[in-house]
């Protein structure tokens, strides 16, 4: 890891009417790592990633990316930096077959820009390179899974498919957004070594998950939020040794 930051998130703060969905929540992300953002429903998780990536602005408080100030830029534009996202309700074409999910992102500046997935002059054949990238995060090339449309995916697939269409964009960063909710043991079994296989290959990548046992098999660091204040932040086994945190998850499963 180098020794400064790449992602910045200082002071965001939030409020939907009367309730405050943020307040002053800042940490920063260094290259390389697996930072996870954890905490009870209700805590703000998804919120504070939607203000990062330019869903939602926020009251107050700055991201900076590689030193750069990218608050309150579109969500296509922190794309095009490398900023990428995955949504906890995926959000793929439906009517369009996986493979061709993928045809938007590889046509984006940010790819033309890069010289296409994982460079050489794979970019004018889209639709081969779409299906490399499926092939890399375990769809079966030789079945007739890519070419599925999305809308008949169940949700192991669907949930790789938004990981393939963050790596079209070849990001620096990956936001994850409970990559494991609604998967079997034997999906989350399948995942956890693709998501090693993402930071071995330079990229960095923010976890939000319910899922603890299986987040801390990877993470190197975990932000915990309650009621959309930051509690504590740590190395996994510290974190959980926190009674602020103990008390927060008090009656659930994952502790």
């Amino acid at each position: 890891m180098n020794s400064g930051p790449i992602l910045e998130v200082k002071n965001v703060s939030k409020a939907f009417g009367g309730v405050q969905a943020l307040t002053n929540v800042s940490f920063e992300v260094y290259e390389g790592e697996i930072f996870g953002i954890i905490g009870p429903n209700g805590s703000g998780k998804t919120t504070l990633i939607n203000c990062i990536t330019g869903f939602v602005k926020m009251d107050a408080g700055k991201v900076f990316f590689r030193g750069k100030d990218i608050t309150g830029r579109a969500p296509h534009k922190i794309a095009d930096l490398g900023v990428t996202r995955t949504f906890q309700v995926m959000r793929p074409y439906y009517s369009l077959p996986a493979y061709k999910n993928l045809i938007v992102p590889l046509f984006s500046p940010r790819a033309r820009r890069t010289g296409g997935w994982r460079g050489g002059g794979r970019l004018g054949d889209r639709d081969t390179v779409g299906i490399d990238i499926l092939e890399e995060i375990g769809f079966e090339r030789d079945s007739f899974v890519p070419y599925k449309l999305a809308s008949t995916l169940p949700t192991g697939y669907l949930k790789r498919l938004e990981l393939a269409r963050c790596l079209a964009l070849r990001p620096e960063i990956i936001i994850c957004d409970e990559v494991f909710s609604g998967l079997s043991m034997a999906e989350v079994a399948s995942i956890v070594p693709l998501i090693e296989r993402l930071q071995m290959d330079g990229i960095t990548l923010v976890m939000i998950e319910h899922r603890l046992r299986e987040l801390f098999r990877v993470a190197n660091r975990v932000m915990v939020l309650n009621f959309g204040e930051k509690l504590t932040e740590g190395a996994p086994a510290e974190v959980m040794e926190d009674e602020r945190v103990r008390e927060a998850y008090l009656g659930t499963e994952e502790v």
